[in-house]
Formats: structure tokens, C-alpha cells, sequence
């Protein structure tokens, strides 16, 4: 993280007052640090004051070793940081940044042994994104990226055009000329040993590697950094940054630049700890992904098996099978929710229900019914007529959230919907496995009037994988991986709550 990002976390713990006018909390809150849910305890949670979101941030700025010094006769909290001093004093709306007075919207205060501080301030003063949603009670905070330093020759911005060295013969494509249109970086991501590179337009990426350290080069040729590439990631005064890699035994450190302003081209840098094979796919999908597992990504569409939608049995169902049905949500002239990328949410549900299939019917004891088996549009009421029909033993219907565009939260993560009470322990069921195969934020189990889940009469849930307008969630979402891991705990959940 960048140290202005984690500076902003200790603005957050440091200043001392009773609550203000206007208080208003919620039982539990939620603070969202670069995608990690954090661990507050039930005195340090979110509150509003006056209007203002109030954010606690102890548990954060103890793990940061920052220099805080706190004298109790001024109340007054110094925070330095090389050469950057803050300073905060109790009760008091003024404070000041680098030798500047800054104005809060609420004086900080303290909350049992925990101090807050506005949530705005932070956004404002320290170059830390944050958004709040009202709806969950969560606060989100996205660090920006350390900034590289201009003597690291592989990454900074040269006086020449790119060239493409390669030291041992790879696989990479020559990176086009200057006079082609300007495609769009809009986020970077590394997940499962794979570097995820989302892009608007038509890219093709020269990849090789060089030896004298270990390192896999990505080239973007006529492409830049989108605003959403901002939004999500700092680039700073060099229009270079850092992914953070922790606990990954062959990469450590993932680098970005605009490494050449004509043609524009943006090179990204996975530093290795030793030699690594790696597979380049590039379907022209929005989506560049390099794969250090030596195992190459296709789209959906084509890893996706062929189920065919199983012919309901009677209404009478004497084999002693348990009916299970599988909703992928929307289809045809629904496309669902779509990405930010413009991805729909119905070519990542159908793949997936399709998975969930595949894998059930290897089952002996289970017959499983698909409400569609490629791109056509059920209506929700056909949908749970099917199910109803069948006297279904259990119906789950699978979906990709998103929010607004626009909005100033940006959340991730997995939820799982019921409507009556009957369908509560499926969900948990489900859920736990969800989160735990996807490794998202677990957004919770929820309860919601749903047409699908509200008009059966079976246990029934909706799944919610993954949020399509935030770009980490994105990535994985139309991954065959990433599938294979929600239809694989879904069976688990499944099985479980049958007691198999």
C-alpha cells in the first residue's frame, strides 16, 4: 500500500471526544480495506454523525508501525510519516496536513476506547478511495499502490518507442506501430497464480520474459490507462504503480507503467522469485490473462459442458431421485446485469449452472432439471411453474450483482438470498461453501421477496457470486476457474442439506 493510503488509516484512531449531536449506527458495521473485510470489534463500528460518516480504524493503523505521538495536556495527535506531519486536536474541526489547515465536517471523537474521524477527510487529504453503502453498513477504502522508482529500466518511461527484447525465444507477438486507435487499460488484477488484464478495445499483448532477473514482461501496445484504471488503481505522477503480492511463492511484486507515450504503450512486470512456465489467452473478450500455472483460460462459451435440459419426470416422481433444478438467471433478451467491461451477467450464469449440472449427474440418487440450457428467456413465472411442477426437492438459482454506475461504493463479494423460513438453513448451507470456495468478501445470507425464490414451494435460493461492476470481481466471475469453484460448492451445499 501506498504510505499516504496507510497514513490515512491512522488519521482515523487518533483524536479523543464524547459522540456528537445526530449519532445514528447500525448493530454492525462493516470496514472494507482493499478488498479484505476487517476485524472490528462491536465498540469500533462505523457511526454517523451530523450526516458524516465516522469511521474507526484502530485495528488497522496497530498492524502499520507508523510514528504517532499523542500529547494528552494539548490533545493533540502528531502523525509523521518521512517528512509528513498531520496534526489532529480533540474537539476541534480544524486540522492540518502537511502545514495546511483543513476543515472536518465533524470535530474527531471517541467511542469507548476507539476514535473516529470523517470518512470524507480521508478521501479528500490523503489520496485513499473510499465510498460508504448505506445499504450493507460497509465502508470501503482502496490504498493506491506504491509508486516505482524511475531507475527500475524495465518499467520506466524510455525516449524511444517499445522494443521488443526477448532473451529466450517465447512466444510473444510484436507489438503493433504508433498509428493504430488507443485501446483502454480499466484494471489489473493477480489471482490464482494468474495476472488478469481487463481492457476496452482490441489488444494484442506482447509477452516474453528477461533472464537476468526473473521477470515475465506484458506489453500493451496502443494502450493507455482508462479512468477506471485510475479509479481502481494508482498510477501516480509517473503513470506507474504496484500490485501488492503477499503469500505467493513464485511472483513478488506485479509493476505497471506507461511505458511509452508514442505509441502509448503500457508494460506490466511480474518479478519472480525463480523461473516460471506461463500460458497467454487473449480471446478478444476484454480480457488478457497470463497464467503462471501453465494451464491456459478459455471463454465460458467454449468450456462451458454440454448439459442438455433434463425432460421433466412426471408429477409423480417414483425412482426415489432427488429433483434438483438449476436456474441460470435471465438468458436471451434478458442479458442481466452487465460489467464493467460491458460483460453480461447471463454468459456467466448459464456456464456456471451448466458446471453445477455436470457435476450432479454423476449422482445416481439425483435428477437434475435445468430452467434453460443455453441463450433463451424463461419468464420467472416459468421458471418456478417448472420447479413447483416437478415437486422439486431443492431449486437455486444463479446470478452476478452489481450496483449502479456511478455509485460511489464499490463493493465485492458473495450473498445468497432466501424468501421463507424453510429456505433459511439451505442457504446457509450453500453459503458457506460459497464464500469459502471463492475467497470473496462474504456479504452475508439475506432474506429478500424474490419471484423465484418467494413462488416455489421447494427450499429455494439465489445466488449472488460476485459483483460485475467492480472489475477484481469481474475478472474472476468469467473465469472457467472461478466457475468451476462456485459450481463445486454449490454441489457441496446441495449434497449436504440432502444429507448425502
Amino acid at each position: 500500500m501506498k504510505k499516504f493510503g496507510f497514513l490515512a488509516l491512522l488519521l482515523l484512531l487518533l483524536v479523543l471526544v464524547h459522540p456528537g449531536t445526530g449519532y445514528a449506527g447500525s448493530a454492525e458495521t462493516h470496514i472494507n480495506l482493499d478488498g479484505n473485510d476487517l476485524k472490528i470489534s462491536k465498540e469500533a463500528q462505523v457511526q454517523i454523525v451530523n450526516g458524516s460518516v465516522m469511521v474507526p480504524l484502530r485495528v488497522v493503523a496497530e498492524q502499520l508501525g507508523y510514528t504517532v505521538k499523542w500529547d494528552n495536556v494539548t490533545k493533540t495527535a502528531l502523525i509523521e510519516q518521512k517528512g509528513t506531519i498531520l496534526k489532529l486536536i480533540l474537539n476541534n474541526e480544524m486540522a492540518e496536513a502537511s502545514g495546511k489547515q483543513v476543515k472536518l465536517d465533524n470535530p474527531p471523537f471517541l467511542s469507548g476506547t476507539t476514535t473516529l474521524v470523517p470518512l470524507r477527510f480521508v478521501g479528500e487529504h490523503t489520496g485513499t478511495s473510499v465510498g460508504w453503502d448505506n445499504v450493507t453498513k460497509t465502508v470501503y477504502l482502496t490504498s493506491p499502490a506504491p509508486e516505482i522508482g524511475v531507475s527500475d529500466p524495465e518499467i520506466k518511461v524510455p525516449d524511444t518507442s517499445v522494443t521488443t527484447p526477448s532473451d529466450n525465444g517465447s512466444n510473444g507477438n510484436t507489438a503493433t506501430g504508433g498509428n493504430a486507435s488507443v485501446s483502454a487499460a480499466t484494471n489489473l488484477s493477480f489471482v490464482d497464480n494468474k495476472l488478469i488484464i481487463a481492457v476496452n478495445g482490441s489488444v494484442t499483448p506482447n509477452v516474453f520474459t528477461m533472464t537476468d532477473k526473473d521477470r515475465i514482461v506484458v506489453d500493451l501496445p496502443n494502450t493507455s490507462f482508462g479512468d477506471s484504471f485510475h479509479q481502481n488503481l494508482s498510477t501516480g505522477k509517473n503513470q506507474n504503480g504496484q500490485l501488492t503480492i503477499t503469500d505467493n511463492p513464485n511472483v513478488s511484486a506485479v509493476r505497471y507503467s506507461l511505458f511509452s507515450s508514442s505509441p502509448s504503450t503500457i508494460r506490466i512486470v511480474i518479478d519472480l522469485n525463480s523461473a516460471s512456465n506461463y500460458s497467454v489467452t487473449n480471446a478478444n473478450d476484454g480480457l488478457i490473462i497470463v497464467d503462471l500455472n501453465g494451464t491456459s483460460t478459455t471463454p465460458p462459451a467454449t468450456t462451458a459442458p454440454e448439459v442438455p435440459v433434463t425432460t421433466p419426470p412426471p408429477v409423480t416422481n417414483d425412482t426415489g431421485k432427488k429433483i434438483i433444478v438449476i436456474d441460470a438467471g435471465h438468458g436471451g433478451k434478458d442479458s442481466g446485469g452487465v460489467s464493467v467491461n460491458k460483460l453480461y451477467e447471463k454468459d456467466f450464469t448459464l456456464p456456471t449452472a451448466l458446471k453445477i449440472a455436470e457435476l450432479l449427474k454423476n449422482d445416481p440418487n439425483i435428477q437434475v432439471v435445468l430452467t434453460r440450457s443455453d441463450d433463451t428467456y424463461p419468464t420467472l413465472q416459468e421458471r418456478a411453474k417448472l420447479a413447483n411442477n416437478l415437486k422439486a426437492d431443492l431449486f437455486i438459482s444463479i446470478h452476478a450483482n452489481s450496483i449502479p454506475e456511478g455509485s460511489k461504493s464499490n463493493p465485492s463479494g458473495t450473498e445468497t438470498y432466501y424468501t421463507r423460513k424453510e429456505s433459511l438453513q439451505f442457504a446457509q448451507t450453500v453459503h458457506k461453501y460459497l464464500v469459502a470456495a471463492t475467497g470473496l468478501s462474504d456479504r452475508g445470507v439475506r432474506q429478500s421477496s424474490l419471484h423465484v425464490t418467494r413462488e416455489t414451494t421447494m427450499p429455494a435460493i439465489l445466488l449472488e457470486c460476485g459483483y460485475l461492476s467492480n472489475t477484481k470481481d469481474e475478472a474472476l466471475l468469467f473465469s472457467a476457474d472461478f466457475q468451476d469453484k462456485v459450481a463445486n460448492a454449490v454441489v457441496l451445499g446441495i449434497k449436504e442439506q440432502l444429507g448425502r
